[in-house]
């Protein structure tokens, strides 16, 4: 999937500064948007030499692309933390697609992995006293640059400080204010938005997915956030849109005991902070039908959702969301998942009971 057909703004807003190319860009804005993507559609246009005149996009066949694309280039550097290389070769082998954004690091990785350290940064040293092999710009990619450690952010600002001649850094987050404010104002600052619904939808349905408009709408409007969530999709999901549906009529003890089992044959990353996740997007749909709103996340499943708003209290839906913010900060590391799931589950049906 190309993530410069949902950006064309940006992608002809870059085309024009090709002449005279800011020395830093900041691809910013929500993950699962493309960023990553885009800027590296970017770089390789900027290496390429036989690039398409109605775009400016890379061909794909000369040499340097070939390199390129082949991960070889002698005149680019990817900087990412070591956790997220490893997830992105693997979402390689498996065949995954779409951006891996470094939100989801597995608990096995160390706090060193998940960052991009100051020796990262000093490497490029070496690389940047040489010149230009192909007589074309060098290209530094960091993605996402939120991972720089404060020593690895403080080398990255004395480059751009005094950048070094035909080089291009293009840094890449999702949560740009973690950055410094210097080294904010040394990029030239590019935010992506969500597409419009029409274009997500038009865009997943050529990528072959399935319900793209269930899918976009589930994961807020963001295409690539909304591949993830198809291709990841596991028994556990169904089951908890299921049984949310069933409000008070929820028989809580059961439905826990077959939510931890599936949650425990989920492999890789710890499930429960999304499990809690699409649990608020349901609260928020039940709250936007009890205001005789359309319902955002869960298209599919107006008419319970609707249902349970006749039975639901603002101020109980309130008070409930807001525990789910604490529950989310446990979910992360529960002491007893089987204890967990029944508080929730008892706590989500009583917001529909009569009180007595």
């Amino acid at each position: 999937m190309k993530a410069g057909t949902l950006h064309m703004e940006i992608w002809r807003r870059l085309q024009e500064w090709r002449a005279r190319l800011p020395h830093a860009l900041l691809f910013s804005g929500e993950r699962g948007l493309g960023k990553r993507d885009l800027a590296f559609a970017f770089a390789a246009s900027l290496f390429c030499e036989a690039p398409r005149s109605e775009e400016g996009a890379a061909c794909g066949e000369c040499l340097a692309c070939r390199w390129f694309f082949q991960g070889n280039h002698p005149d680019f550097r990817l900087l990412q933390p070591a956790a997220l290389r490893a997830e992105a070769a693997e979402n390689k082998k498996s065949g995954k697609a779409g951006e891996a954004e470094g939100e989801g690091d597995k608990e096995r990785s160390t706090r060193a992995q998940q960052q991009i350290t100051i020796d990262q940064v000093r490497e490029l040293d070496e690389f940047l006293c040489v010149g230009a092999h192909r007589q074309k710009s060098r290209v530094i990619l960091i993605h996402p640059a939120e991972r720089l450690n404060r020593e690895a952010a403080n080398a990255l600002l004395k480059m751009l400080e005094e950048p070094p001649p035909e080089t291009v850094f293009l840094l890449v987050s999702s949560e740009p204010m973690r950055l410094a404010p210097t080294l904010r104002s040394r990029c030239q600052n590019l935010r992506l938005s969500p597409p419009p619904a029409a274009e997500g939808e038009a865009f997943l349905a050529a990528a072959g997915l399935r319900d793209a408009a269930t899918w976009l709408a589930l994961a807020g409007g963001v295409p690539f956030l909304a591949m993830q969530l198809a291709e990841s999709t596991t028994e556990w999901q169904p089951l908890l849109t299921d049984a949310l549906g069933r409000g008070d009529r929820l028989d809580a003890l059961p439905v826990a005991a077959r939510l931890e089992k599936s949650l425990k044959a989920v492999k890789g990353e710890n499930p429960l902070p999304q499990f809690v996740d699409w649990t608020q997007k349901w609260l928020a749909d039940i709250n936007l039908a009890a205001q005789n709103l359309p319902v955002r996340f869960y298209l599919g499943e107006r008419a319970r959702i609707m249902a349970l708003s006749k039975k639901s209290q603002p101020a109980r839906l309130a008070r409930f969301y807001r525990q789910l913010s604490r529950l989310r900060r446990e979910s992360a590391h529960p002491l007893n998942l089987r204890l967990f799931l029944e508080r929730f589950f008892l706590d989500y049906r009583a917001l529909f009971l009569e009180e007595e």
